[in-house]
């Protein structure tokens, strides 16, 4: 609130008014603003995100430098834990953890989720917290990490660019129960097996243990 009791977004920076002054669309951006962009998920975006089986996760390091990654999964991959809550598990990786580790340092995130069959797309703002509740892992086979959202801002985006496409199929990579998730064929290469680190089932056992 201002100092003359007019209400004053923060949702826009300077570099977004510069453009917006720029391109004479404040009076858009600031209706859109107002028409779609929420601190919570409604009823319909809640039903997308827990019906997509990927999506595209940003985050930023301690120097402002953004990482942004693919995360796929089976449909549920993310949950929706209440309308300003959304919680994900992290699968085996490269080892690199660079997307944790940026939650881990700073914890702000961005999230799309983007239908190309049917061409819809949400964006999420939020911040992020690591979770290793062996009660919230253990939704997940070998999963040895989570990622908790909570969300400050998440809004639809107009789909008219996204590229219709067709789905072939799941990745038979994604871990589920009933069979043994394989390693990436790329950690079999000489040069990469001496340094490999435990399985995610095998550090889940290891701090069940403990």
């Amino acid at each position: 609130m201002s100092a003359q009791g007019v209400y004053v977004s923060d949702f826009y920076q300077s570099g977004h008014r510069a453009l917006q002054q720029e391109f004479e669309s404040t009076a858009l951006a600031d209706r859109l603003e107002e028409l779609i962009v929420q601190p919570a998920l409604d009823a319909d975006a809640q039903a997308f995100i827990q019906a997509q089986d990927h999506f595209f996760l940003t985050t930023v390091d301690k120097d402002g430098f953004p990482t942004v990654s693919y995360k796929g999964g089976n449909e549920g991959l993310i949950q929706v834990v209440d309308p300003t809550t959304l919680r994900f598990p992290c699968f085996d990786g490269n080892g690199m953890w660079l997307s944790m580790g940026n939650i881990d340092d700073t914890g702000k995130v961005g999230l799309l989720f983007i239908n190309m069959v049917e061409p819809n797309r949400i964006r999420v703002q939020g911040m992020a917290r690591l979770v290793r509740d062996p009660q919230v892992l253990n939704q997940w086979p070998d999963v040895a990490l989570a990622v908790e959202v909570s969300i400050t801002n998440t809004w639809i985006n107009c789909p008219r660019y996204i590229h219709p496409m067709a789905k072939l199929g799941q990745s038979k990579h994604v871990p589920s129960d009933g069979h043994q998730t394989e390693p990436a064929e790329w950690k079999s290469l000489e040069v990469i097996v001496d340094v490999l680190p435990p399985q995610p089932h095998e550090v889940r056992a290891a701090k069940q243990r403990t």
